[in-house]
């Protein structure tokens, strides 16, 4: 017969495996399970960026992410979203998708 620990044990080993296959699962998917910026910059580098990524809220982050591709050098840089000027270009986008 098998211990009460014993069972307790298999059972957490066998959800730490599923926990971590899910997650895996995720990431080859290309779902991303944190936040990606870590600092953001709020200097006006507008003239540099050759295309910017927009990240709603999600389950993974609390906090919506602006990655702009740089166009000579093709670094990433996370953008703060509360920074005036990054505020304007994406109010320029959104209108722009809308007409």
């Amino acid at each position: 017969m098998m211990s009460s620990r014993v069972l307790a044990a298999s059972i957490v080993v066998l959800l730490a495996f599923l926990a971590a296959s899910e997650g895996m699962s995720l990431r080859s998917l290309g779902v991303e399970l944190h936040c990606k910026c870590i600092k953001t910059e709020s200097k006006d580098i507008r003239y540099y960026i050759e295309t910017l990524e927009l990240t709603a809220v999600n389950s993974h982050c609390g906090k919506p992410e602006i990655i702009a591709t740089l166009r000579n050098t093709g670094e990433k840089v996370c953008l703060n979203p509360n920074a005036h000027w990054v505020k304007k270009v994406i109010k320029r986008i959104m209108s722009n998708k809308r007409r």
